[in-house]
């Protein structure tokens, strides 16, 4: 009930009659718990096809069902909602069918399409998301469930072995995994501030506290540079629309420097390490067998840089960075430049890493096209999202540019919670221009 409060100043959504909560919004807010959760705990099953397989997990039955509601809704109510949001679907689009047209095989054809699959999230977002009490409910069961996220990497934290838990003291997975649990943090941190800047509600406090302590305990360097750029660009938009105050400020810099301290302190020791790497600090011990987080991902994002140079336009093909054919050539290349790294830390046949870092992923497989089109879709999301005056639109900009930094330490995988969080902020983003003078 509390975290409810925090949404609206007007609207205190467990009061509503149920009537003012759509079929469709309670469908796309039941999928959230499904959709940020670790494949390893979701039922599935491999369809044969062909000369691969189809993986279809729960995660994808909830993203199927949420776009067969939010066709029937479009088919029902109008489609409407979807015009002011235009540019974004073009440039998604142009992203989705590029994709599939680099992909030179059936396996990655296969991958294509489910990568494509989590894009129903926006589309259907704004045919479900039709009314303040609709967007609220979503942002509830966000909330509530990176609650239980938090909690449960505290536990881990402390000691407690479930769920795939790391040593005690060190940053943890939670029920998602590492980035996962960062981008489900960010997207509470997000309502809640929300909360706090334009409704004033000090109940937003839980949210923040919430996605804060998440953010510190998953550990993701990453998400610190996601974050800064998200606080910069929440700021920029409270600015816009007269609402900036002072006190804002000192809230919104305070939580992200209070995130910032408790990741670099539980980072310490591999940014140490990195550094020795980089030869900034005098290495005091040779690694043979342990690879280095920092490290491995310079490591792969160069081997990723090598393979654009060779296909600098079109790129070598959708996923071909992960693949023998795409990766061996630069081999030598790489283990002259980081003769230091151990061998494991080099992809090889069972070790097919992946370049680990979704832009320069894009310029490997998908060349300067690829990366234009990313990037073009995450800017026609931003601007359609600042240009909007409905509610969600705060919640739509620090998701998105979070989500940015997240993807500087993820390759492009398709069904990932990150995925979801990507897909679904650009559906707050067209949501909030649909509900422009709501």
């Amino acid at each position: 009930m509390a975290v409810l409060q925090t949404l609206s100043p007007r609207a205190r959504l467990l009061a509503l009659p149920r009537a003012t909560v759509s079929p469709g919004a309670v469908v796309l807010a039941a999928a959230g718990p499904v959709l940020f959760l670790h494949i390893r705990y979701q039922p599935g099953v491999r369809v044969p096809l062909g000369s691969t397989h189809l993986g279809l997990e729960l995660s994808d039955v909830a993203v199927l069902l949420v776009g067969l509601v939010a066709l029937a809704t479009g088919l029902r109510r109008g489609f409407e909602p979807l015009r002011p949001a235009f540019p974004l679907w073009v440039a998604a689009a142009g992203l989705l069918v590029w994709i599939l047209v680099r992909s030179q095989s059936l396996t990655h054809a296969v991958t294509a399409v489910k990568f494509a699959e989590y894009a129903l999230l926006a589309v259907a977002a704004p045919l479900l998301l039709r009314r303040r009490a609709d967007w609220e409910l979503v942002f509830v069961v966000a909330c509530a469930w990176s609650a239980i996220a938090t909690l449960v990497g505290l536990l881990q934290f402390f000691g407690v072995d479930i769920a795939g838990a790391w040593a005690a003291g060190r940053r943890q997975p939670s029920f998602l995994g590492h980035l996962d649990f960062a981008a489900l943090s960010g997207l509470a941190l997000a309502v809640g501030l929300s909360g706090l800047v334009f409704s004033g509600r000090r109940l937003a406090w839980i949210a923040i506290a919430s996605g804060g302590i998440g953010l510190v305990v998953s550990g993701a360097s990453a998400g610190l540079f996601g974050l800064a750029a998200a606080c910069v660009g929440f700021l920029y938009l409270a600015w816009r629309r007269g609402q900036l105050r002072g006190r804002d400020v000192l809230v919104t810099g305070g939580v992200a420097a209070i995130v910032a301290v408790g990741v670099l302190a539980l980072r310490a020791g591999d940014y140490d390490q990195f550094l020795r790497f980089l030869g900034v600090k005098r290495a005091e011990q040779t690694t043979t067998q342990n690879v280095q987080t920092y490290a491995h991902h310079t490591l792969l994002a160069y081997i990723g840089y090598r393979i654009w140079l060779r296909h600098p336009v079109a790129g070598a093909g959708w996923q071909q960075s992960g693949e023998r054919a795409g990766y061996e050539p630069e081999l030598p290349a790489a283990h002259r430049r980081f003769a230091d790294v151990p061998r494991i830390a080099f992809p090889a046949p069972g070790h097919e890493y992946g370049v680990q870092n979704a832009y320069v992923q894009m310029l490997a497989d998908l060349g300067v096209v690829g990366l234009l089109l990313w990037l073009a879709t995450f800017v026609a999301g931003l601007v359609v999202a600042l240009r909007a005056k409905a509610p969600p639109a705060a919640v739509a900009v620090f998701v998105l540019l979070f989500s940015m930094g997240l993807w500087g330490a993820q390759g492009l995988v398709a069904g990932l919670p990150l995925d979801a969080l990507t897909w679904l902020g650009l559906g707050v983003a067209a949501t909030a221009a649909a509900n422009a003078r709501a």
